[in-house]
């Protein structure tokens, strides 16, 4: 067996870079870049290996271990997780702010490979700086946090593991079930031995994303459950976008008479024109959307995982309704006694489809979800018409920006009042130009997320929704697009504070508090000047003061050669109905005759909900 002298490190590298993937017939590498903050538990073994690589395997420095890790979340869903990018960082704090992007990847079922620094295999040296010690437990470290968000965790503590270790993490990544982001931490002194490797590890490699096909009974059975129909809906979730299934999805919808639901993941699956659209569903979704949900008998969710969001938490189907649940996950194809089709959502379409023949529902259906949908798109041109109003909605700055953009931009978001308001009022132009990160709805994500999505498809502009609550909490990564030349346009909604949970925190009874600014304890009320901020990160920046100059700023933006940020006061008591109902804890008992109100109007929407069985 002939082998190669590698440090462990450089051996994981030379591994990474011999991956590769085909997508769309071309070879290109399954691992195309790195986000690093390098530290001691990786700049001595870990960076001398990328730096070695850099042209085959680029490295980006980030600002903040999260937003870079979201970066990378932000590239494999633009990119269907066809590629993975690595995000590493030393240990302790740099390793512990890695945790909340996990979750992100972990919720959303996105690839990510976070590499971390970790303790001293021989612990000759502990406690070493920055580690965590546990007293009765001395190979508990930071990186344990991990165990929880991960698909797939490992420490290596001899350089030989690699071997069996990294082709796992890889077959879990791109497994269409189990997908979802890896974790493997590097000892330090692990990092720097050298070992003999066999070549044959370092052997080039293609993969290719396997699309499992149905069981032919479960085929049959979700057959003759829809042919059963009166009122059949589509739920279509991410999982459409991942197995490139819109138009396996348009062709089911249309042969067989079935009107279209979005979930938030699932929002650009369909185009907003399509005959089929029946708008996005549940607690931000349409109420053209959740009316057909309502009454539908045979409910078809392809590629969801049903989230409380989806669902209104479990209020908005009828208690008699039946589903069929396609999904490559069995755990998400069984939820709520679905007749499971474990399947990709492509072929799982197709087959059904085959099985279906010429049946289709009744006509009348599909006129009634017309009608349903073309009322709802009356209530979003009436929310998104440009006013002369001083302090523009949330939803006449989606509508000013969805007129001005190109078919092929991307909107994205991630939490606080844009997720509802693009979901229910962006018209989606292009199949695959949406993207709401509301698995883990992570404040912080938009920004780091936009450069990602910007990096994985350089020809078209990413638009980047943001809340001003958001973009205190991470927005560092403006410095990193303008060094690194991926461009943004970036929104930023300045409403004052987190006004959308100040929404529901009035809702339910409680009067504002430590929400708006203006209800937080402070001393001295001052506003954030954004578009300086932005301004000092060598960003392109323009505070924007009514709609009709915000059309004009954007189309300013469209012809700027590098990220730019448009700042605009924007109400914070202004949303666009549709809701559904949503279960939250509202207290029991209280003082305030509000609260009680609230409760009692919140137990009688749980009287809705569907049971798990």
């Amino acid at each position: 067996m002939t082998t190669v002298r590698l440090t462990m490190a450089q051996a994981l590298v030379r591994y990474l870079v011999n991956q590769k993937t085909e997508i769309d017939g071309e070879i290109v590498p399954l691992f195309p870049g790195v986000f690093a903050i390098f530290g001691h538990g990786n700049v001595t073994c870990l960076s001398e290996a990328l730096e070695a690589v850099q042209d085959d395997l680029p490295t980006w420095r980030g600002q903040n271990e999260q937003s870079m890790a979201l970066a990378a979340i932000g590239f494999a869903k633009a990119k269907r997780r066809r590629q993975i990018m690595v995000a590493t960082s030393s240990i302790g704090p740099g390793a512990a702010n890695m945790v909340t992007a996990a979750g992100v990847a972990m919720a959303n079922r996105l690839p990510i490979l976070i590499i971390s620094g970790d303790v001293f295999a021989n612990r000759r040296p502990d406690p070493v700086l920055q580690q965590v010690e546990h007293y009765n437990n001395p190979t508990t470290t930071v990186n344990d946090a991990f165990r929880a968000v991960t698909r797939y965790w490992d420490r290596i503590t001899h350089p030989e593991q690699i071997i069996p270790s990294l082709p796992q993490a890889i077959a879990c990544m791109l497994d269409p079930a189990d997908c979802g982001p890896a974790f493997i931490g590097l000892c330090q002194d692990t990092q720097e031995i050298a070992f003999d490797y066999p070549e044959a590890f370092f052997e080039p490699r293609v993969h290719h994303i396997r699309r499992p096909r149905p069981d032919s009974g479960e085929i049959a059975r979700a057959a003759e459950l829809l042919k059963s129909a009166k009122k059949p809906v589509l739920i279509a979730g991410g999982g459409v976008r991942y197995s490139a299934a819109e138009e396996a999805l348009t062709d089911f919808a249309r042969t067989h008479g079935i009107p279209v639901t979005e979930t938030i993941a699932g929002r650009g699956a369909i185009v907003h024109d399509h005959p089929q659209n029946a708008g996005p569903i549940g607690v931000i979704g349409a109420a053209s959307a959740n009316v057909l949900a309502g009454e539908a008998d045979v409910v078809v969710a392809i590629g969801t995982r049903l989230q409380d969001f989806t669902t209104g938490s479990w209020s908005v189907f009828s208690p008699e309704a039946r589903f069929v649940a396609i999904n490559a996950a069995r755990f998400d194809a069984t939820k709520h006694r679905s007749l499971s089709v474990v399947a990709d959502a492509r072929e799982g379409l197709s087959e059904l489809s085959a099985a279906l023949g010429d049946w289709s529902a009744e006509e009348s259906w599909m006129l009634r979800a017309q009608a349903e949908y073309a009322h709802w798109n009356e209530m979003v041109a009436a929310a998104t018409k440009p006013t002369n109003t001083d302090v523009p909605s949330y939803a006449q700055v989606v509508g000013a920006v969805n007129r001005a953009a190109d078919a092929t931009d991307l909107a994205l978001t991630a939490a606080g009042g844009f997720p509802g308001e693009l979901c229910k009022n962006w018209q989606v132009k292009t199949p695959g130009t949406f993207d709401c990160e509301f698995g883990f709805s992570c404040m912080g994500y938009e920004i780091a997320g936009g450069w990602g999505a910007k990096m994985a498809d350089e020809g078209r502009d990413v638009i980047v929704f943001v809340g001003d609550g958001s973009y205190l909490m991470m927005n560092s990564d403006i410095y990193s697009t303008v060094l690194t030349g991926h461009k943004l346009i970036v929104v930023v909604c300045d409403n004052g504070g987190f006004a959308v949970i100040n929404r529901l925190q009035n809702f339910k009874g409680v009067p504002s508090f430590n929400n708006q600014i203006e209800d937080c304890r402070i001393v001295n009320k001052v506003d954030v000047d954004f578009a300086a901020h932005a301004a000092s990160m060598g960003a392109y920046s323009r505070k924007v003061e009514s709609l009709t100059d915000l059309e004009d700023a954007f189309r300013w933006a469209k012809g700027n050669d590098r990220t730019t940020v448009l700042v605009v006061k924007s109400d914070a008591y202004t949303w666009t109905p549709g809701d559904a109902w949503w279960d939250v804890g509202v207290p029991e008992v209280s003082e305030r005759d509000a609260v009680n109100k609230a409760r009692a109007d919140h137990s009688d929407g749980r009287k809705k909900q569907r049971v798990g069985v």
